[in-house]
């Protein structure tokens, strides 16, 4: 219990894990078994991949072939809720602290660091008093669930992102950064254009060491200073 009550969390719920933990392995046990029982049709044609494996599953017995299939398309269809589960995103929120959990880590942030709480997007922004970000997560919680959860407990709710109008779209050698700031954000520029997520989440965090704070759209990057911008020592 806290000063505002229990504390709330907000997630995906119950019903998306019964889609990937039910869905995703009957769909993959009936693809799966499709395949096998196709797969003398498919050796008859030359443009498709993988014709050796589909000649070796032709000449298996139906019922060996079948059951192949079917257990190959579940394990696949399990893989895919493992997924699916890990990359969820749960926040719980009291009057005190904030904690996200995502791929198995958890975060934590506290009220006090807290300045100003938004959605940018899809990602939940929480600011300190220095306008740079404590944390930044994407997530596909509905706004209103997350807005109401916050505002229960005192958060400090903002509609928008206070600073939005600050941002700059970031061209390769523009004045204005601090020194190595250009650097890291060519880096990350082409860890975007690779589609290297986990790279650019750690370019970001370093490039907020700087007083930089990145936000993008598609594949570009507009950059803001914090208040107290700065190079790491």
């Amino acid at each position: 219990m806290t000063a505002y009550g229990k504390p709330t969390v907000v997630s995906d719920g119950v019903g998306e894990l019964v889609v990937l933990w039910g869905g995703f392995p009957i769909v993959g046990a009936a693809v799966g078994g499709l395949l096998a029982a196709g797969a003398g049709w498919v050796t008859d044609l030359a443009w498709t991949p993988a014709q050796g494996l589909f000649r070796l599953v032709d000449g298996l017995p139906d019922g060996y072939a079948l059951g192949g299939g079917v257990g190959l398309g579940v394990l696949a269809g399990l893989v895919v809720a493992a997924m699916g589960t890990a990359d969820r995103v749960q926040v719980t929120v009291d009057g005190t602290r904030v904690r996200l959990r995502h791929q198995g880590k958890e975060q934590e942030i506290a009220r006090s660091q807290t300045r100003v709480v938004f959605v940018d997007g899809k990602d939940l922004v929480l600011l300190d008093g220095g306008a740079g970000e404590l944390v930044r997560q994407r997530s596909d919680l509905p706004t209103d669930r997350l807005a109401a959860a916050l505002q229960e407990h005192g958060w400090p709710w903002a509609d928008a992102d206070p600073h939005r109008d600050e941002y700059r779209r970031w061209v390769p050698g523009l004045p204005g950064l601090p020194t190595g700031a250009d650097a890291l954000l060519r880096a990350r520029q082409e860890a975007l254009e690779r589609d290297r997520r986990d790279e650019a989440r750690e370019l970001r965090a370093e490039l907020g060491r700087y007083g930089v704070v990145v936000r993008d759209d598609a594949k570009r990057q507009y950059w803001r200073l914090t208040r107290s911008d700065r190079s790491p020592q």
